[in-house]
């Protein structure tokens, strides 16, 4: 099984960026975690401040990958491309965030990528993660 994960703007500084709201952790530290929970899974990691780069690395692995999990960060709340190259693919996409989006601004409470996904997860802390790997072997069993 082959499930990648794809974070967007800003996520390459977990562990440095406001670790009030997103941990001390770096996102490398947990990618590690995941390998040595689930050693049947083949992960695959990608991060891109650009939306069109996300855009790109859907379109390559949304017909190959077995699930996607996808932090799109602040894109989230603005992207329609996004929402449509989710729309685009056959892989399962499940939306992930750190923070309980709903606890935080306005603005933040609003996804526009989550109707696009099988499922949305937020407010775990990088814990979140996990249970997006999780939530894609429920789908695929």
């Amino acid at each position: 099984m082959n499930i990648q994960i794809i974070n967007g703007p800003n996520l390459n500084l977990l562990g440095k960026r406001e670790p009030d709201i997103y941990g001390n952790a770096s996102f490398e530290s947990c990618l590690e975690e995941l390998i040595k929970a689930y050693p049947q899974i083949q992960f695959d990691y990608y991060q891109s401040n650009s939306e069109g780069l996300l855009i790109d690395k859907l379109h390559e692995i949304g017909f190959s990958a077995d699930g996607i999990i996808l932090n799109a960060g602040a894109y989230t709340h603005t992207s329609i491309a996004l929402a449509d190259a989710i729309r685009a693919i056959t892989a399962p996409v499940v939306e992930v965030h750190i923070s309980n989006i709903f606890k935080r601004e306005d603005f933040r409470r609003v996804s526009v990528i989550a109707p696009a996904c099988v499922g949305s997860i937020a407010g775990f802390g990088m814990s979140s993660y996990r249970l997006a790997v999780e939530a894609v072997l429920a789908i695929m069993n």
